[in-house]
């Protein structure tokens, strides 16, 4: 790999070009994520970066672990009967409910891909 240089003063700078790529919005998986490889996976975090794959890496994630929270809230809503006609007599429940769930669903995916 050949690399060109211009001089700027006493400095010689790397003629360095990126790639043009979509860079994607991360949401908050992705950011969590991000969160934690800057403090716990230093090398990950500037492997992913100096070849420019962060972004993608982490949209992927985020989109992982968002798909994975959605689908299992269902499936466990579903299991425990926790549904319309629920929301709709009872709506305090319902909501306690479905809280509860999300929270115990967004823990099980936040250690197994965000906090490893």
């Amino acid at each position: 790999m050949n690399i060109s240089y211009t001089k700027q003063g006493d400095y010689l700078l790397p003629n360095l070009i990126l790639k043009e790529k979509v860079q994607f919005n991360i949401g908050k998986y992705g950011l969590l994520r991000l969160q934690y490889i800057k403090k716990e996976k230093l090398e990950l975090y500037f492997d992913l970066l100096v070849n420019d794959t962060l972004n993608e890496y982490l949209h992927d994630i985020d989109i992982t672990v968002m798909e994975n929270v959605e689908n299992l809230i269902k499936e466990l809503a579903e299991k425990d009967n926790i549904n319309e006609k629920l929301k709709q007599n009872n709506q305090m429940l319902w909501v306690s409910k479905m809280n509860n769930i999300k929270n115990i669903v967004e823990e099980i995916f936040l250690k197994e891909y965000i906090y490893v």
